[in-house]
């Protein structure tokens, strides 16, 4: 790691930028003030857009504590907590109020399309751009976070038949999830590389660095907890006011404002030649969003109900999870080699910009079964692909000290 004991004025400048937008709002929440649409939607959205920045400081930081791989997968966890707010506010109200049911599902099948087809092929195009190389490699060691995005993206197949999300989908999707941070806390500790904002602050003393990082988790935190509900119900209130129909404002929105910072960091590294740490970073997001994320919504729908009841979903939420579910498994396809090429990624990226475009019933189907056709094409006809299946079940229940 390059060594910065001092910050530069450009730091210090993206740090009272990122926590000015965060003041802000905290300051028009305590006053009382309560902006028109959009601009309730906008104020808490760029809160929530600078907290993920800090929770993603504070995750950095956080990995001179801990494994390496355990840090990884603790910062992809961090770095989607706002997402995690906005969909749990979502299903608490559910609880009370049947129609939210409705915008947790579309926030959760968004978050995760958004973090497959532009997030993961965000990286392999920043990385060409940086070294011209068309190639992300993995290592052997994230068999551990492919085996258990295949184990739940296998099981949420079974979410759109049945129709609902109930108690029993969350017993298996949390224990994959605790299963899957323990294998990452076994991994080896490495020396942690950062940079950005926080460099220099990494080279502090470890009482300072640890109260620094203290800090940024509850100062994100707090701004993350008053932002959520304003600007769920902000983004309601301007689809109505805009006429925009507020299914497609929260499914696509809502995880935009959230996820984009978790993005552009991944970018960045990519940018700076650390493409593996970028993509591994974001393929566990996509873990604890199918694990941790969809696990939760039934607890906290049947907490606020005061009962135990699933969630039931109807016919376009449940085509909305088969479609999520689909395009999870071409990914998976795609990277069970442990390469992740720039044709590869183009492919996920036009086939999720173009179903944008297209919201009836038909095309959901249409690209679902493009999506598993595709994967099982990609499977059958490339060989390391079969190989590496078969090594992601040898090698995923095993110590990732072990893996070679």
């Amino acid at each position: 790691m390059t060594h910065k004991s001092t910050m530069t004025f450009k730091d210090k400048l993206a740090i009272v930028a990122v926590f000015a937008v965060c003041i802000q709002w905290i300051l028009l929440k305590n006053i009382g003030i309560h902006p028109p649409a959009p601009y309730n939607a906008i104020a808490p959205g760029i809160a929530i857009f600078g907290a993920a920045y800090i929770l993603s400081w504070g995750g950095e930081l956080s990995v001179f504590e801990i494994p390496q791989a355990l840090a990884i997968s603790f910062l992809a966890l961090v770095a989607v907590l706002p997402e995690y707010a906005v969909d749990m506010y979502f299903a608490w109200q559910a609880g009370t109020k049947p129609e939210y049911i409705h915008f947790a599902t579309a926030n959760m099948t968004g978050a995760n399309r958004i973090l497959i087809g532009i997030g993961w092929a965000a990286v392999v195009f920043a990385y060409f751009i940086k070294t011209k190389k068309g190639e992300v490699k993995l290592e052997p060691s994230n068999r551990v976070e492919l085996l258990a995005l295949t184990l739940a993206s296998l099981y949420c197949f079974a979410i759109p038949l049945k129709g609902s999300l109930s108690y029993v989908d969350s017993i298996f999707l949390l224990s994959l999830f605790v299963w899957y941070m323990f294998q990452a806390s076994r991994a080896k500790h490495e020396e942690p590389e950062v940079e950005g904002p926080v460099e220099s602050i990494a080279h502090w003393a470890r009482g300072p660095r640890l109260a620094a990082t203290i800090f940024f988790f509850v100062f994100s935190g707090y701004t993350i907890f008053i932002s959520a509900e304003p600007f769920a119900e902000g983004l309601l209130e301007s689809g109505r006011h805009l006429g925009i129909e507020e299914f497609i404002l929260v499914q696509w929105l809502a995880p935009l404002a959230s996820e984009s910072p978790e993005f552009i960091i991944a970018i960045l590294f990519a940018l700076r030649g650390r493409a593996t740490q970028s993509l591994t970073t974001l393929v566990s997001s996509k873990v604890n969003q199918w694990t941790l994320l969809v696990g939760m919504l039934p607890l906290v729908y049947a907490f606020s109900a005061g009962r135990l009841q699933p969630m039931i979903m109807d016919a376009r939420q449940s085509e909305e999870i088969f479609l999520t579910v689909a395009q999870s498994i071409f990914a998976i396809v795609l990277i069970i080699n442990l390469r992740f090429s720039i044709t590869e990624a183009l492919l996920l990226f036009v086939l999720f910009m173009t179903q944008l475009f297209f919201t009836t019933p038909e095309a959901r189907h249409a690209y679902s079964f493009v999506y598993l056709a595709l994967a099982v094409g990609w499977f059958f006809i490339v060989k390391d692909n079969r190989n590496g299946f078969i090594r992601m079940f040898k090698d995923g229940f095993r110590n990732p000290k072990n893996i070679k």
